[in-house]
C-alpha cells in the first residue's frame, strides 16, 4: 500500500495532467457534434475489431471440435457404405452383425519420403486397433496397422518397399498387386495384370475383392503411364494416387469382424 502512496505523490504532477486531459477531451465530445461522430467511430472501430478478434480465436479454437463432429459423421457414412448401406429402420447405429466396422483417428507423424514409411497414428489397442487392419483417407488408402500399444499404432505406408495389396482395374475388375518403386511419392505401381487386358491412361484403380483388410472398391488412383513387360506378358504401371501422401491428417480404420475366423480357416489349407 505504500508502494501506491509513493507512486501517486512522484507522479502527481503527470497524473494531474492527464485527469485534467480527459476532462477537457470528455467536454469537447460532449460539446461538439464533429467530435462526437469522430469518437463513436472510433470507439465502434475498435469494439469491432476486439469482437472480431475474440470471435477468430474461438472459432479457431472450436475447429477440432467441428472436426470431429465431421470425422464422426464421415464414420457412419463409410460404415454404410462398407456396408452395402445397410442399418437399423429405427437407427442410425449399423447393424452389429454386419462385417465391418471404421474407427477414426489423426496421424500424428507422417512419412513419405523413405523407402519404408511408417506412419503414426493417435488410435490403438485401447479404441479397437489391431495389427493388419486396413487405414484408408477420405482420398484414398494409406496402408495396414503393423504395430500397435495401448494409445497409438504404427501404419505400414503403401509408400513401403514391403507393401503390397490387392488393387483392380474398375472398368474391367482384372486384378493385381500394388506395390511402389520409391521414385515418387505420389506414384505407385499396379503389376501382373495381363497384356490382354485393354487399359488407358486416366482408368481407375480401385481396392480389389481378394483382400479381407480393406474392402472393395475404395478408389486408390487413376493411370499415369504403363509400358509392356514382354518377358512376363504383363503391364507395369504407374498409378497416381488421389491422396497427396504428404498432406494427411484425417484417417480412418477398417475393421473386418470376419478376419479372425478367415485366417483360422486359412490355417487348414496352408
Amino acid at each position: 500500500m505504500q508502494q501506491i502512496i509513493n507512486f501517486l505523490i512522484r507522479n502527481k504532477n503527470g497524473l494531474l495532467y492527464v485527469f485534467l486531459l480527459l476532462i477537457a477531451l470528455g467536454f469537447t465530445v460532449q460539446s461538439n457534434s464533429y467530435h462526437q461522430s469522430k469518437f463513436l467511430n472510433s470507439s465502434n472501430w475498435l469494439t469491432g475489431n476486439i469482437y472480431q478478434t475474440s470471435t477468430n480465436v474461438s472459432t479457431y479454437f472450436s475447429l477440432q471440435d467441428e472436426n470431429n463432429v465431421l470425422l464422426e459423421e464421415n464414420k457412419r457414412l463409410r460404415n454404410l457404405l462398407f456396408n452395402k448401406g445397410i442399418a437399423r429402420p429405427d437407427s442410425v447405429a449399423i447393424d452389429t452383425t454386419l462385417p465391418y466396422d471404421v474407427i477414426t483417428a489423426n496421424i500424428i507423424k507422417n512419412s513419405y519420403s523413405l523407402n519404408k514409411n511408417y506412419p503414426t497414428i493417435n488410435a490403438g489397442e485401447n479404441q479397437g486397433i489391431k495389427e493388419d487392419m486396413g487405414v484408408i483417407t477420405s482420398n484414398g488408402i494409406l496402408g495396414i496397422i503393423d504395430h500397435t500399444s495401448s494409445k497409438f499404432a504404427i501404419v505400414q505406408s503403401i509408400l513401403n518397399t514391403k507393401s503390397t495389396i490387392n488393387a483392380k482395374l474398375k472398368n474391367s475388375n482384372y486384378f493385381g498387386s500394388l506395390v511402389w518403386d520409391t521414385k515418387d511419392f505420389n506414384t505407385v505401381q499396379l503389376t501382373d495384370i495381363p497384356r490382354l487386358v485393354n487399359i488407358k491412361i486416366g482408368d481407375t484403380v480401385v481396392t480389389g475383392a481378394m483382400s479381407s483388410i480393406f474392402p472393395e472398391n475404395i478408389p486408390i488412383g487413376i493411370i499415369k503411364d504403363y509400358s509392356l513387360n514382354k518377358t512376363e506378358n504383363s503391364y507395369h504401371i504407374n498409378i497416381s494416387l488421389f491422396q497427396d501422401m504428404s498432406n494427411v491428417k484425417n484417417v480412418y480404420i477398417i475393421k473386418n469382424k470376419n478376419i479372425v475366423e478367415i485366417k483360422e480357416l486359412e490355417k487348414k489349407v496352408e
